[in-house]
């Protein structure tokens, strides 16, 4: 299977002004384009990857510690959702049915929110915060580089990137204040529970 750079599903204007036009050119035809390009290199046809679904791949790259496919294929999963987790007009507290019940058993909205972002403010370095299922239950992480909850033996349904490159050209170094407005302005729920499956 060859990786492809999947089009973003709305104009590079849309998100601003949490997220500058500058920003998703960057992030998505720079970025993201790079790790599909290694992707293919390292995990391409040809590879003893060939043929495998990407969820498949990021585990089993993991299992072996396959840094380079690891990161690179991790991080094309990763953004194929995370530009689906976003959208014009998203964020608030109405959360699809499915969705707060799982909320509701671990806690507030309020909590979860506050949990979510707490996990990317203290992610040391380059990574990601997640809601993610791990056996039944909704939980939040946090994982380094291009690692996902896949490769923990969990469900990913909501992730944010908080690679500098995501966020530095709007908020400079204030990385809790890129989490606050991409979490209460952006977030697409109704994609989230359609992670949730």
């Amino acid at each position: 299977m060859t990786f492809k750079l999947p089009e973003l599903p709305y104009a590079y204007d849309a998100l601003a002004p949490y997220m500058s036009k500058e920003t998703l050119e960057f992030h998505h035809d720079k970025h993201h384009l790079a790790y599909v390009d290694n992707g293919n290199k390292f995990a391409g046809p040809g590879t003893k990857y060939d043929g495998k679904s990407i969820e498949d791949i990021c585990k089993e790259a993991f299992a072996a510690k396959d840094a380079p496919v690891i990161n690179n294929i991790g991080q094309h999963y990763n953004h194929i959702h995370f530009w689906k987790w976003m959208k014009k007009g998203g964020g608030g507290k109405k959360l699809p049915g499915k969705l707060e019940k799982l909320v509701g058993e671990i806690g507030s909205f309020d909590k979860v929110r506050a949990d979510f972002i707490a996990a990317g403010v203290g992610q040391f370095g380059s990574g990601w915060a997640w809601l993610a299922v791990k056996d039944g239950k909704l939980e939040v992480q946090k994982t380094p580089n291009g690692e996902n909850p896949l490769m923990h033996g969990a469900k990913p349904i909501l992730g944010v990137d908080v690679w500098e490159h995501s966020y530095y050209i709007d908020y400079r170094n204030a990385r809790p204040k890129y989490l606050e407005a991409w979490f209460d302005n952006l977030v697409n729920w109704e994609y989230v529970e359609e992670m949730l499956g």
